[in-house]
């Protein structure tokens, strides 16, 4: 994902600039003359609702409870490894994203990732919309305790429309690919005012088996202390939910937002690929 730069000073940029854009095409994507068919594993309609299943019976207590302390939850298995390995494989199906982005190129730090179009796969766009419901009784809670506005309507449709019509009309879904040596730089994924405060990324490798290393890191800035790092491993098929840009934390004179950036540690050996699901539209 796009970062903003690797210093400790809490700037909301996604290019190194305060832009707000993600930073362009590197590889256009395919004409649309190339339209095989998307294949899956088994049935996609029936990937997606035990997908739903999946999360309308996860803990959403204790995964809101870890997010309080950490900025970061594991859900459980959503996918499974072929599910895992059919979503991997549309890396190579170009006509599938508006760019590709070279993270070496933009000092992002090493790898690859492809922003989706927004004709989204089906059970991609299915997964995306089953989370909401549930992150957005989290991040109205979260607003509620900083005193800020919480504009997220009810469903995704009106709030990717809210998006829109602020300006915000790019996917900001993507598939990123990591081979040995690869790393993401800390950032966040800020395009523009409208911001969704909760994000999840989904991997799509057998952590140890098929890569090592690649840890998703977590890093918080604390006012007048040293940050505080979080390093997971992102087992396959499963998500973590992670922070946009901040989560409250608990102080003497009330709430305050603990500034978080996220990023990924290098990739020692193997492929390393993973969902990235963003619930706002780039500008």
């Amino acid at each position: 994902m796009t970062t903003d730069s690797d210093s400790d000073t809490g700037t909301d940029t996604d290019t190194g600039t305060d832009t707000g854009t993600d930073p362009g095409t590197v590889t256009d994507a395919a004409t649309e003359t190339d339209t095989a068919p998307i294949r899956y594993a088994g049935n996609p309609d029936t990937a997606a609702a035990q997908a739903e299943q999946h999360l309308d019976g996860a803990d959403w207590a204790a995964l809101a409870g870890e997010l309080d302390a950490y900025g970061c939850a594991l859900t459980p298995q959503l996918l499974t490894p072929a599910e895992c390995r059919d979503i991997a494989g549309l890396y190579e199906r170009a006509e599938l994203f508006r760019s590709t982005i070279d993270m070496a190129r933009h000092r992002f730090g090493s790898g690859q990732y492809r922003y989706f179009s927004h004709d989204l796969p089906e059970p991609i766009a299915e997964l995306r919309a089953a989370f909401y419901p549930h992150l957005l009784a989290i991040a109205r809670d979260w607003a509620a305790r900083l005193g800020r506005p919480a504009p997220w309507p009810d469903t995704l449709d009106e709030w990717l429309t809210m998006c829109h019509e602020a300006g915000q009309a790019r996917s900001a879904q993507i598939l990123l690919r990591y081979e040995a040596g690869d790393w993401n730089a800390l950032h966040r994924d800020v395009f523009g005012d409208m911001l969704f405060p909760l994000q999840v990324v989904i991997g799509l490798d057998e952590y140890g088996s098929d890569y090592t290393g690649g840890e998703f890191l977590l890093v918080e800035q604390r006012p007048r202390a040293q940050s505080r790092g979080t390093s997971t491993a992102l087992r396959q098929g499963h998500g973590l939910i992670f922070t946009t840009r901040d989560r409250p934390v608990a102080g003497k004179r009330g709430w305050s937002a603990g500034a978080m950036r996220h990023g990924v540690s290098t990739v020692r050996s193997g492929r390393r690929h993973a969902l990235g699901l963003v619930f706002h539209d780039a500008s």
